[in-house]
């Protein structure tokens, strides 16, 4: 048996694996339903306790992921292919990022587009030195909304799943290890990763990847209800929360059985479209040259304010900063990370053949782009109607309703209603892949890496998230349900950044180790052709210079394993002889002088020769030369 598949399995899951996932994800279904105020309350009380004397942690640990990604991907490291030196990808380009956006933000990209720049503009960031515009537009409070904006989901979101996503290929596809997670700290552990210490990472990878989906497909759900609301009147209830999960859970069911590529393939690529043409009808509809003017201040702000917001953890804004940072920044930098193994074996799995700095720039640069695009249409639409007086989306309570934000932006645009309904298609359909890629990732990590696991584990990892977004919107207060899921995606992220930590560490080793490798197999080939091409001068050299001092004779090409520095020190010493006597001109010596040139050959040793083209007596057989014979009676 090879070294990977060491870990003992059965036939269709790893018990260790599997049977411990599914236990403590029962567990938490039950109390929640049980005691859903109960349970949300130990769970913010831990939550505190984590943000205040951890929340530097997060902040620092994915600011260096960030630094991680782009060192590699500018380095001589990122020219590591994924796969065999030959290998080619698997999908093209487009289908690439459309599975990699679609799975990768999906859900939250509708839910927050127009909803969090409005948020931050009305509440925001402490420290920041802005105040809350109340009545009056500020511009100012809309750079900070949209700066804060760009930090959520851009850059560092991406890094979090780089780190994941590189390290899962490259175990994987370079090493030939199984789709694990605990396979990408191998260098690190050894064969310790066999056991327990791989059976915990495996673990806490599932646990993590189930509440962040799970946190996703109940903001969905959320705002298919708001929508539902907004454009029908009928009151969003529980009822109607669970019974969206109910049926989305069902559409993401169908979509697993039908495998990766007739299911998520498809649904990301026709999502993407209609994505792309929500988000150009807006452009469109709406303000076009403010959010274009829009978009490349929000560029040029943001990375003129990276490095400040990317390690801002408010340590003079007391209470009111920590809150904030919780709400928001440890709240979205737990969710990516939650997210990570799921995502990141996800975008391994699609990315065979890609060279790690293409995967670099794919991951990190490209969605980020386009993440940055869509918030400014549908952030920026939401901006321009609240400053220039064309909506007011704070409510009486000050608030802003994230829910209904988006379709309320649409109610002062042509095409209300289609742009609505466009909008809950593209969001039941990132319902759908996030749901279908979570299950498919966990069942994978809980069979030992398959890369095809039985359907019925599939099943019941697609069944356990859609129960706990269940569970969670329909017992007891749907808010508190969303706040104690955002909870636990924070604390499972913890232990889960640590192992994120130490990937990093793991794949510069093995990437600065195989460049190692690479060099000295480059210089070694370098060498061998170098000696080749100076064999092959040095043949034409002493080609001339045998001709040169030949008695006419058209010699043949010289094939000699002697000494040469000896043979060179040889003709050097003839020819001096030569300039010195003047009784033996160069183009007249005997043949005895030639054979003369052949005593290096006889020191050399046995087994060495010199094939001079012209035998001894060569003024008897210049005649032959001239008529085209060698002596031999041969054609020269």
């Amino acid at each position: 048996m090879s070294e990977p598949t060491a870990v003992k399995r059965t036939r269709h899951f790893t018990p260790a694996v599997f049977w411990p996932s599914v236990a403590l994800i029962l567990v938490f279904v039950l109390l929640a339903a049980a005691k859903p105020e109960g349970t949300n309350s130990v769970i913010a009380n831990i939550s505190s306790v984590v943000v205040k004397n951890a929340g530097w942690c997060y902040i620092l640990a994915v600011a260096g992921f960030v630094v991680f990604a782009l060192v590699v991907a500018v380095s001589r490291k990122g020219d590591t292919v994924l796969g065999p030196d030959d290998a080619e990808p698997e999908y093209s380009r487009g289908s690439w990022f459309a599975m990699l956006f679609a799975a990768g933000m999906g859900i939250g990209l509708v839910f927050w587009g127009a909803a969090e720049p409005l948020q931050h503009y009305n509440f925001p960031r402490p420290g920041s030195g802005v105040k809350a515009p109340g009545s009056t537009p500020s511009p100012d409070a809309a750079r900070d909304a949209m700066n804060t904006t760009f930090l959520h989901w851009g850059l560092h979101a991406w890094a979090v799943y780089v780190v994941v996503g590189l390290a899962i290929a490259y175990a994987v596809y370079r090493k030939g290890m199984p789709v694990s997670m605990r396979w990408t700290l191998k260098p690190i552990f050894g064969d310790r990763i066999k056991g327990r210490v791989g059976d915990v990472i495996d673990i806490v990878a599932i646990v993590g990847t189930i509440f962040g989906i799970a946190m996703s497909l109940g903001f969905g759900v959320k705002q298919l209800a708001g929508g539902t609301e907004h454009l029908t009147g009928w009151k969003a209830s529980n009822g109607m929360l669970v019974g969206f999960v109910v049926v989305i859970a069902g559409l993401a069911a169908i979509s697993v059985a039908t495998g990766l590529d007739a299911g998520i393939k498809f649904l990301s690529n026709f999502n993407l479209v209609i994505a792309a043409i929500l988000m150009a009808a807006v452009a469109i509809l709406g303000p076009t040259l403010f959010l274009a003017d829009e978009f490349v201040a929000d560029l040029g702000n943001f990375f003129d304010k990276i490095i400040d917001i990317s390690l801002e953890t408010l340590p003079f804004s007391g209470e009111t900063g920590s809150k904030w940072l919780s709400d928001w920044t440890l709240n979205y930098w737990g969710w990516w990370i939650s997210w990570s193994p799921f995502v990141g074996i996800f975008i391994a799995r699609i990315s065979r053949g890609r060279t790690v700095r293409e995967f670099i720039i794919g991951v990190l640069l490209v969605p980020t782009l386009v993440t940055f695009i869509w918030f400014a249409i549908f952030g920026g639409n939401g901006l321009y109607q609240q400053m220039f007086g064309h909506k007011n989306f704070i409510g009486p309570d000050g608030t802003i309703n994230a829910d209904i934000a988006l379709f309320q932006t649409f109610d002062n645009m042509p095409m209300t209603v289609w742009l609505s309904v466009l909008a809950m298609l593209v969001l039941v359909i990132f319902f759908v892949t996030s749901s279908d890629s979570g299950s498919y990732v966990m069942s994978m990590m809980a069979t030992g890496g398959n890369p095809n696991p039985a359907l019925r584990v599939r099943l019941t990892f697609a069944a356990l998230s859609g129960a706990i977004a269940a569970v969670m919107l329909g017992v007891g207060n749907s808010e508190q349900g969303m706040k104690a899921l955002q909870t636990m995606a924070i604390l499972v992220a913890l232990p889960f950044s640590i192992i994120m930590v130490l990937m990093c560490v793991s794949l510069w080793r093995e990437l600065a180790r195989e460049r190692t490798l690479r060099k000295r197999i480059e210089s070694e080939e370098y060498a061998k052709a170098l000696a080749e091409h100076v064999a092959g001068e040095v043949k034409a050299g002493i080609y001339e210079e045998i001709t040169q001092h030949g008695t006419g004779t058209q010699a043949r090409p010289i094939e000699t394993t002697v000494d040469l520095r000896r043979f060179f020190e040889r003709l050097s010493h003839q020819a001096r002889r030569r300039q010195n006597s003047a009784e033996a001109p160069i183009l007249g010596e005997t043949g005895a002088d030639a054979a003369q040139a052949s005593e290096p050959a006889e020191a050399a040793g046995a087994g060495e020769a010199v094939e001079v083209g012209a035998a001894a007596g060569e003024g008897s057989g210049s005649g032959r030369a001239a008529a085209g014979d060698d002596g031999g009676g041969r054609p020269s």
